[in-house]
């Protein structure tokens, strides 16, 4: 049996087939629905939150954040992150500055993003990165003294606490994923949490077409509303996320105690005060007597599925590469073309973890 990459956490058939049963009776299937509203309120207080919109998923959220706070110019972000977060930028007609990354937990390398603030810059969009957590409190600092809006992409770090605080409480508006991959999902998904209340009336306009009531539309908006199945399933995996948590950690120990301290095999440290959510096992071979290709085809060969993640990096693909060069973001690059994400689920079994380490240590071909 094949080994993916990632594997969907879900409820228990019935107790999903119960959270929607009287979807039936009502045939309220979107539009601000009964779970839909009980899906925003159980977030917020499992997020820690003030303040949460839904969406049919992470990336028009982040579309949406961008174009409600009226952003323009130029946003610094990083290179070292999906797609989607460049492609929101650009869609707004903004133009993405492209911040290295550090090289110890790859996020948005602070000690550069002052150097790339012009008069054009209007906000800084971070990446935490596998889950693990941005300098906000430089990142906090910098905004401040430059008048930067700042907006996090979260997709990773649901659930993520620094020291005791909800991730989606730093930043003036955090974008988080509930795609089938990610660690928390409804399916497809996606939500944002903003400190700013006055923002919630204007996102619902916008997601909704731009409607304000049945006989005005203020705001030239989109459809981005999550349906009553999406936000059923969110219910039912939020009953469930500390254990699958906690599962996930014990796959992710598995590895560490398997790979750490071998030779060209870089792992990432653990971050002092942060809860983490176990979402990744990024793996560097830098010196390794495998490059990372050969190691992703060993474990191919084997019908285990890692993934080059992020590679290649945002400011590569063919529909950007004239207008930004890797080059600047040497960092990225560098790490980019050496990194591989090991298979992590809650249900990936130990034995299979030391099955993929003896793999790539080569005790077993």
């Amino acid at each position: 049996m094949s080994i993916q990459v990632t594997k969907s956490s879900m409820p228990n058939y019935e107790e999903y087939i119960e959270e929607i049963k009287e979807l039936w009776d009502t045939h309220w299937l979107t539009n601000n629905g009964v779970k839909h509203k009980k899906f925003e309120s159980l977030l917020i207080e499992y997020l820690n939150v003030n303040n949460l919109t839904l969406y049919v998923n992470g990336h028009l959220a982040l579309e949406n954040i961008i174009s409600a706070m009226n952003l323009k110019g130029e946003i610094i972000t990083t290179p070292f992150t999906f797609i989607s977060t460049t492609q929101a930028i650009i869609r707004n007609n903004i133009k993405p500055v492209f911040c290295d990354i550090n090289d110890e937990n790859y996020t948005i390398d602070v000690d550069n993003i002052e150097s790339l603030i012009t008069e054009k810059t209007s906000a800084i969009l971070p990446v935490h990165v596998y889950g693990n957590v941005c300098d906000v409190k430089r990142i906090y600092e910098i905004a401040q003294k430059y008048n930067l809006k700042v907006i996090y992409d979260a997709a990773h770090c649901f659930g993520v606490k620094v020291n005791g605080k909800g991730i989606g409480t730093f930043g003036d508006a955090s974008m988080f994923s509930f795609h089938a991959t990610k660690v928390f999902n409804s399916i497809e998904g996606g939500a944002l949490t903003y400190n700013d209340s006055s923002l919630k009336s204007i996102l619902n306009s916008m997601k909704n077409f731009g409607i304000v009531d049945a006989e005005n539309i203020n705001n030239i908006g989109f459809n981005g509303k999550m349906n009553e199945f999406q936000a059923a399933m969110g219910i039912c995996n939020l009953r469930h996320i500390d254990a699958e948590v906690l599962k996930r950690k014990q796959v992710f120990e598995r590895y560490l105690s398997n790979l750490e301290n071998i030779k060209g095999i870089k792992l990432l440290r653990e971050q002092k005060g942060v809860k983490k959510n176990y979402a990744y096992f990024p793996v560097v071979f830098d010196g390794y007597k495998l490059n990372r290709d050969e190691v992703f085809e060993e474990l191919k060969k084997n019908d285990i599925y890692a993934r080059k993640y992020f590679y290649p990096l945002a400011n590569s693909f063919d529909c950007l590469k004239n207008y930004f060069d890797n080059n600047n973001t040497p960092v990225a690059k560098y790490i980019s073309e050496r990194v591989l994400t090991l298979p992590l689920y809650a249900d990936l079994s130990l034995d299979d973890v030391d099955r993929i380490c003896n793999i790539i240590v080569g005790k077993r071909r």
